[in-house]
């Protein structure tokens, strides 16, 4: 049974350790840009990573005159452009839900390359799954409440939608021949590198590793150095997930993995009920529902997509 199903647990769990890492991020944002962020993430996890497969497997890391124009494409659109969308879709006060919701597209996507370019018939099961999933997750963003439309903002973060389908087909490809943490080493080391470029590392805020962040919400009586909370945002919310959904396209599909995905906004929200006391509604009950429903039948999905 774990063996057979391992493929989907490793992107359940790594949906459940992204999810919770945002809000973590929401309490250190209010510290430092979105930006910095991203760089601290990147960095920080390619060099843990690094050093223990470098100490571990060090020929493993190896990678042939082909292959890094690929590996560089798959951590700059794969790693630091998926980032990159959502944040400036964010800063263009875009309602987040809604640029959730654009991500999330992603299936559409992959479906569409699959059709289109590798001409492979997709299943109708597949898209009806796509559907419903993201039925589902309008309903649990009730993206309608504030929506403002910024288009710079709304192309980012379509934007980010096409550079996790990347993400995602990439990954798929490259996974047949590398590890999961191979893959992950190569994507966060372009992605860090990419940051490197764009914000020098010498106006880094420095100031926020010693700084108290206040928990917030249940946990408002309480506060953490944020150098503390940054080390869980490399770790356990940068590091851990993505060595489990690079796991997990390893055994699925980049269709099937791109929707169980669809988990992440879901759980995000269960997240922030638990911790900041943020309500759900029927609506948005019904809407995580669905979205269960929908992965549900893409999981049932025989394969027919798969290059």
């Amino acid at each position: 049974m774990f063996t057979k199903h391992r493929g989907e647990l490793y992107l359940v769990l790594g949906s459940l350790f992204f999810s919770f890492n945002g809000v973590i991020v929401t309490l250190v944002l209010d510290h430092m840009s979105a930006f910095r962020l991203a760089q601290i993430r990147s960095i920080g996890a390619f060099a843990i990573l690094f050093a223990i497969t470098f100490i571990k497997d060090r020929n493993s890391l190896k990678a042939t005159r082909r292959e890094l124009p690929i590996l560089a494409f798959y951590g700059v659109f794969g790693f630091a452009a998926v980032q990159l969308g959502y944040f400036i879709g964010i800063a263009r006060n875009v309602p987040l839900s809604l640029v959730l919701i654009l991500e999330f597209t992603a299936p559409i996507w992959i479906v569409l390359w699959i059709r289109l370019v590798r001409k492979k018939a997709v299943a109708s099961s597949m898209w009806s799954a796509i559907f419903l999933s993201l039925v589902g997750l309008i309903l649990v963003a009730k993206v309608w409440e504030g929506l403002t439309l910024d288009l710079i903002g709304v192309l980012a973060a379509i934007g980010s939608a096409i550079a996790l389908s990347i993400y995602f087909l990439v990954g798929e490809k490259m996974g047949v021949n590398r590890s999961a943490q191979v893959l992950t080493v190569w994507g966060l080391g372009f992605a860090g590198l990419t940051w490197l470029i764009a914000l020098p590392m010498w106006n880094f805020p420095f100031e926020i590793f010693t700084q108290q962040i206040n928990l917030q919400g249940r946990f408002e009586d309480y506060a953490l150095p944020g150098g503390l909370l940054l080390a869980w945002v490399v770790v356990m919310g940068t590091l851990i997930p993505y060595l489990l959904v690079v796991g997990g396209l390893r055994r699925l599909d980049a269709s099937k993995a791109s929707v169980m995905g669809m988990l992440e906004p879901v759980f995000a929200g269960v997240f922030a009920w638990i911790w900041l006391g943020q309500s759900w509604s029927p609506i948005q009950l019904t809407g995580g529902l669905i979205v269960l429903i929908g992965i549900y039948i893409a999981d049932r999905t025989k394969n027919s997509v798969k290059a």
